[in-house]
């Protein structure tokens, strides 16, 4: 099927919803480009625990220890590498990373006051100004992109697309992932990046010229159990810090936020060279999504093109 409209609840915090559609990945509650506001939390049978076990694993597997800044090299991650074969597609269709091998990622310990800058809080002193410990119920898992003595700078998972945020170091504790994500929406192609080594390819379903992919540095919010019954969504759900551009209250929902899924529909409409056939989110054939299922929150997910 083509961008159905269909929309189910799936679990969210703080009086929201999360709705999975085709093509995006829609989140409510809390004013616009901000965190969720307090109330309670709607789930429905098969949402799994948050965080879930594997995630949190992974976290206390990438740890950085006491003492290490981000500003030093990050330590080497001890993820097994991925033991996968690099995918057969042609060079040329991978999109390329130059970025660093690892990424440094912050988890929020506890709300912290957001800053303009080291020492500078910004204006403001709405919820839109807190860095908060948890979204939709999930922690705060945040990429590092510059720091200073006692200071990280992060990125954020609100709108608008783009927003960061410095926060003392106190209030964050440090570890590291060694993956990156690149999403090329100009040739529907994502690539899945290990300590700088593309260790696997695969064509995507990434969204119309209506309903575009946003071009933007983003990074892995949570992952999420898919509803059911399961229509196509795949083992998993990566919900990601992207909105849509386009559309701003996906039925009501208050968000749209873009997530990466399994094909819905007839997984022929990706076939072997991807197609822009989505509502923004990014679509893969179910053996690819798996191929995800190691990349922890806090990962960089680029898109291009």
């Amino acid at each position: 099927m083509h961008a159905s409209r269909a929309a189910i609840i799936v679990s969210v915090a703080a009086a929201a919803a999360v709705a999975v559609s085709a093509g995006l990945l829609l989140s409510s509650g809390g004013p616009p480009g901000g965190p969720p506001g307090g109330g309670a939390t709607a789930a429905v049978a098969g949402s799994r625990p948050i965080p879930n076990a594997r995630q949190a694993a992974r976290l206390r597997q990438n740890a950085v220890p006491a003492g290490t800044t981000p500003g030093s090299t990050a330590p080497a991650s001890t993820a097994p590498a991925s033991t996968a074969p690099a995918s057969t597609a042609p060079a040329s269709t991978a999109p390329a990373s130059t970025a660093p091998a690892s990424t440094v990622i912050a988890t929020v310990l506890s709300n912290a006051p957001r800053y303009a800058s080291p020492g500078r809080l910004a204006a403001g002193s709405g919820p839109a100004d807190t860095v908060l410990a948890s979204w939709y119920d999930r922690p705060s898992v945040l990429p590092v992109i510059a720091t200073s003595p006692g200071w990280v700078e992060v990125r954020l998972a609100q709108r608008p697309n783009g927003s960061t945020a410095w926060l003392p170091d106190s209030y964050v504790a440090l570890g590291s992932t060694p993956y990156r994500i690149v999403i090329n929406a100009a040739t529907a192609w994502l690539a899945l990046y290990d300590n700088g080594r593309l260790v696997f390819s695969a064509p995507a379903g990434v969204g119309t010229v209506q309903d575009p992919t946003p071009p933007g540095e983003y990074f892995v919010a949570f992952d999420e159990q898919p509803p059911q019954p399961n229509s196509g969504y795949g083992p998993f759900i990566i919900v990601t810090s992207a909105h849509s551009p386009a559309i701003a209250d996906w039925e009501g929902s208050g968000d749209a936020v873009i997530g990466i899924h399994g094909p819905l529909g007839d997984d022929t409409e990706i076939g072997t060279s991807g197609a822009r056939i989505s509502h923004g989110c990014i679509r893969l054939h179910d053996e690819a999504l798996e191929r995800l299922a190691e990349v922890p929150p806090g990962t960089p997910i680029d898109v291009v093109g």
